[in-house]
């Protein structure tokens, strides 16, 4: 295997060989990924459910489907995305042309989580490899089992020069940090993000940080007709992906006071339709977060608030969807971020106050709105910052390759997907082309008022002015 110093040495080896540089070589990578996705779905089924217990149907959808998807945009871009951009040049330059070319970064390091462990470690690299970089991977430790799936299958299927895997702990993470990287990606805790931030300020490396926070999703009062898809659309949303183990999940619901008791009884009846089988759900990822969301329950004022579910299968790692209503809001379950399957539900006066409440609050990775009032709608997106704003749904955002996926402020910062995951690993390099022909002496020293003159009408782009300026027309 080799030291860490001896794997980066031939990663860089690899970059300054030049073969990441051209079309065929990222095409040939994408098309050898995509093979990998297709062709080891069952091992990629089987790592999930022995990590997570993910059924085949969620795994598909929220990673091998996605991870399909992206991977074909990316193929049928590539040469659009790679192309140099002409861009306009004032008048007063001519002759002259400009381009914006990008270029790859060089040699990028990628973290990836736990609870999305294949889907969040190959979506990263897809835009990585289709700007040209090489690539060191350094998967969650605590799915050990799709962290032993990435370092088997990766190099049968991939460029091992050019993409390393990296297995172990937070030691493993701490000498890969020291070392100097063109870019960092990390997903995971605002924890650990400091620690690889503070690290990349030591060799000035930019950073991308998707965190999460608490998502919120704003129940308006809406038809009758359309409470039912709504109810599924919140549900799914919550203990959906990963049974509420999500960055991009519900976190806590807001609703007037008048209408939660019927907001409750539709989540209920919803629940036991979707997940009254056990096995549609994922689990716990290990006993240390199980502990953690059954410790936000002992808190007398928290677990009094439990309106449905609250049962916890310590021996399989299972928890039923809880439901809580108005918790304290100044206990942990409603000031960290609840990442498992317990959905607190805060009443208020008038849906217009959810405005404040999310604002009062660090900027969350998404809000969701369920409502048809336009004013409303507006008033999310003009008044609230966040990663994303998504109505009448939840998650969808996720998987669309022409909207950026990232954080603001305290949910992260950086993002990608799509033509923003090739842009979040290029340098766009300006490059500008003269001829020697119409140089203008008024632009050299020894200055004059004539030469001020001069300078004053090129910056405000009066060619009327230049022209009298060099005829001796004009004082």
């Amino acid at each position: 295997m080799g030291t860490v110093e001896e794997r980066l040495g031939e990663m860089r080896e690899a970059f300054r060989s030049g073969k990441t540089k051209c079309e065929k070589w990222r095409r040939s990578q994408l098309m050898a990924l995509l093979a990998l996705v297709r062709e080891e779905e069952e091992g990629i089924f089987s790592a999930l459910n022995r990590d997570l217990g993910k059924h085949r149907a969620e795994a598909f959808r929220d990673e091998v489907g996605v991870l399909i998807k992206s991977i074909n945009f990316a193929l049928s871009s590539l040469k659009q995305w790679m192309a140099p951009k002409s861009v306009k040049v004032p008048l007063v330059s001519f002759p002259s042309s400009a381009t914006v070319v990008p270029e790859p970064l060089g040699v990028v390091l990628l973290f990836s989580s736990w609870n999305f462990p294949i889907g969040l470690a190959l979506e990263p690299i897809i835009g990585a490899f289709s700007a040209g970089n090489v690539v060191a991977l350094k998967p969650s430790e605590l799915a050990p089992s799709s962290a032993e799936f990435l370092a088997e299958a990766i190099p049968r299927y991939l460029d091992g020069a050019a993409v390393k895997v990296f297995l172990g702990g937070p030691s493993v993470g701490s000498q890969l940090l020291e070392q100097r990287w063109d870019k960092i990606l990390f997903t995971g805790s605002p924890r650990v993000g400091r620690v690889v931030m503070a690290a990349a300020a030591e060799h000035l490396t930019p950073v991308i940080l998707e965190l999460g926070g608490k998502c919120p999703a704003i129940v308006d009062s809406i038809g009758s007709s359309e409470q039912k898809v709504a109810a599924k659309r919140l549900v799914a949303g919550k203990w959906g992906p990963c049974c509420g183990q999500a960055c991009v999940g519900i976190d806590y619901i807001l609703v007037e006071r008048q209408f939660a008791s019927t907001l409750i009884d539709m989540l209920r009846r919803t629940v036991k339709s979707l997940y009254g089988d056990s096995r549609n759900l994922s689990r716990i990822v290990n006993r240390q977060h199980f502990m953690r969301l059954e410790g936000l329950l002992k808190d007398p004022s928290v677990s009094a608030s439990v309106v449905h579910g609250g049962r916890f299968d310590s021996d399989n790692l299972k928890i039923e969807p809880t439901i809580l209503l108005d918790p304290p809001l100044d206990s942990e379950i409603m000031t960290e971020e609840v990442f498992g399957p317990l959905l607190p539900i805060i009443t208020l006066e008038k849906i217009g106050d959810s405005i404040a409440f999310v604002r009062d609050r660090p900027k969350p990775l998404a809000i969701y709105v369920f409502s048809n009032d336009e004013a409303l709608k507006k008033r999310v997106v003009a008044e609230t910052s966040s990663g994303s704003v998504t109505f009448n749904d939840t998650m969808i955002q996720f998987a669309v390759d022409t909207l950026p996926f990232g954080g603001v402020g305290g949910s992260g910062f950086g993002r990608y997907h799509g033509k923003f995951s090739f842009d979040a690993f290029s340098h766009e390099k300006a490059v500008m082309r003269r001829q020697f022909l119409l140089d203008f002496p008024l632009r050299y020293p020894p200055w004059n008022e004539t030469k001020l003159r001069f300078l004053r009408d090129v910056f405000h782009f009066d060619y009327f002015g230049l022209l009298l300026v060099m005829m001796g027309l004009k004082k």
